[in-house]
């Protein structure tokens, strides 16, 4: 009777270790690395991608980036990532978004937080299918990524109509001071 239930701990936890060995699509690794650690600086070993040098664009670089981050967000439903770890992945992007909107300081951070690369790493550790089951996820974690999402574009559109606002404020200040 023990060696049966020796083996099913066994049994179980070889499951358990093959669960968290799931490998993941190859083409988000590849997303992630173009977004993440495209370029490497010579003699310093630092790397930067996409996401630190589309940002460059005011207005449009974060926002673009953030579109393709969340592609990534949407595959972790497919493997049915738990939706604590979907929601975790969305803090990441807003971070990014959020922090790099800010002009150069914005930049070298997202050289530096790389939210790309933590969320497939995220996904990597949690994906409880493999890529061949993973067509297709549940109905409640797609609602919930579709809020996640909702959620970082309101915050990209109040971000945008704040700069907006500073913007006016700052072109009034300097007509006031010519007149």
């Amino acid at each position: 009777m023990s060696y049966q239930i020796e083996e099913q701990l066994r049994t179980g936890q070889m499951l358990e270790q093959r669960d968290r060995s799931i490998k993941i699509d190859d083409s988000l690794q590849r997303l992630s690395w173009l977004m993440d650690d495209l370029i490497r600086v010579p003699g310093l070993g630092w790397r930067f991608g996409l996401d630190a040098i589309v940002g460059l664009i005011p207005g449009f670089g974060d926002t673009a980036t953030s579109l393709v981050s969340f592609y990534i967000l949407v595959a972790a439903v497919r493997y049915r990532v738990p939706k604590v770890t979907l929601l975790r992945m969305g803090l990441n992007i807003g971070i990014d978004y959020v922090v790099g909107s800010f002009p150069l300081v914005g930049d070298l951070f997202d050289a530096w937080w790389k939210s790309n690369q933590r969320n497939v790493a995220l996904l990597s550790a949690r994906a409880t299918v493999s890529a061949s089951e993973a067509r297709k996820g549940k109905l409640s974690d797609w609602l919930f990524v579709g809020l996640i999402i909702v959620l970082l574009a309101a915050l990209a559109i109040g971000a945008a109509a704040l700069s907006l606002y500073f913007l006016i404020l700052i072109v009034s200040q300097f007509s006031r001071t010519t007149l």
